[in-house]
């Protein structure tokens, strides 16, 4: 016998409410980088534009940075802790297999009986939790808090001179939910598995296991390979994401891509063909590349400035270990 099912009730749009980040308290800046790499200031400002980075104290751990970030993106929305149904956190620096940071993170900002899993796409995951909170509103109604969080000093080698400069800890958080017009455009998004190791974790968990003596599993990359791939693949995939939604790059307010490295974003840029008058994301500089934290980041930083405000329209695309990618047009919080 053929059961019919009844279906939740959803919004017909989604979009973002409110954004909230935390920074760590510690400034590192390059000198700093350079006691344990052979390299200076100029050598990392020219190849990346850093100029500084934040790293985290002991005390400031996935779960407290990411409370901080949510409780102003919760306020900043207008809505209580208990309006959230359900905690996305992105993240590939939860030093846990189980359980899933996001579930901390309801119980810290008291959305009590909140859904809560956690997301693993490297830098690429704060919009993969954009796109699964978007639909999640529309099919099921609610406000969903997407958190990206990250301890990127937690899984550096600072004697690797490929990745010891590069990275930064932080966490950036949205409240997405109903709306009565379009808010989050349709994403493009995937992934490249045949470059898998262009971004990877040094060895797997069970080698401590088996050598309890080896070091710590570390971040390794592939910077001249990711490089590549970004700059040439993912203007393409901007590109993509902007048909998608229907927007020219002349309607564009604002381009907050992934802060991987200066060079990558102006190359995407002018790939693009973005006129002046878009307001481009470079929270790299300040914040290094905090991986799935950084779009929220920068996000929260250029309407913090005034370069972009509430209601502008805004390309966000995020790419990283996978090699995944994904990338939408959106109507900033």
């Amino acid at each position: 016998m053929k059961t019919e099912f009844a279906t939740p009730a959803g919004a017909k749009h989604a979009r973002m409410l409110g954004v909230g980040a935390y920074r760590p308290r510690r400034v590192v800046d390059n000198a700093e980088i350079c006691r344990h790499i052979d390299s200076s200031d100029e050598w990392i400002r020219a190849r990346t534009g850093i100029v500084t980075r934040r790293w985290a104290a002991p005390d400031e751990t996935l779960g407290a940075m990411a409370e901080q970030a949510a409780s102003k993106a919760i306020a900043a929305a207008g809505i209580t802790p208990a309006d959230i149904t359900c905690v996305i956190a992105a993240t590939f620096t939860h030093l846990m297999q189980t359980p899933a940071v996001a579930t901390e993170i309801a119980h810290r900002i008291g959305a009590d009986g909140a859904a809560g899993f956690d997301i693993s796409a490297g830098c690429a995951g704060f919009v993969h939790g954009l796109v699964l909170a978007s639909d999640s509103v529309r099919a099921r109604g609610g406000h969903v808090l997407v958190v990206g969080v990250e301890r990127m000093s937690d899984i550096l080698d600072l004697t690797d001179r490929s990745t010891a400069f590069i990275f930064g800890d932080g966490a950036g958080a949205v409240v997405v939910g109903p709306s009565d017009t379009p808010g989050i455009g349709p994403a493009v998004w995937g992934a490249d598995g045949s470059q898998a190791d262009a971004i990877r974790q040094s060895v797997p968990w069970d080698t401590l296991r088996t050598d309890p003596g080896h070091p710590f599993p570390a971040l390794r990359q592939d910077g001249q390979r990711v490089f590549r791939w970004a700059v040439y693949e993912m203007s393409k995939v901007a590109v993509q994401a902007l048909d998608a939604a229907g927007v020219a790059p002349g309607e564009l307010d604002a381009f907050i891509p992934h802060q991987a490295n200066e060079r990558i974003i102006d190359s995407m840029t002018r790939s693009m063909g973005l006129p002046d008058t878009v307001t481009v994301a470079k929270d790299i500089v300040t914040s290094g590349n905090t991986s799935g934290a950084s779009i929220p980041l920068a996000m929260d930083a250029v309407l913090a400035s005034g370069a972009a405000v509430s209601g502008d329209t805004a390309l966000l695309l995020g790419y990283g270990a996978g090699l995944s990618y994904a990338a939408l047009v959106a109507t900033l919080p």
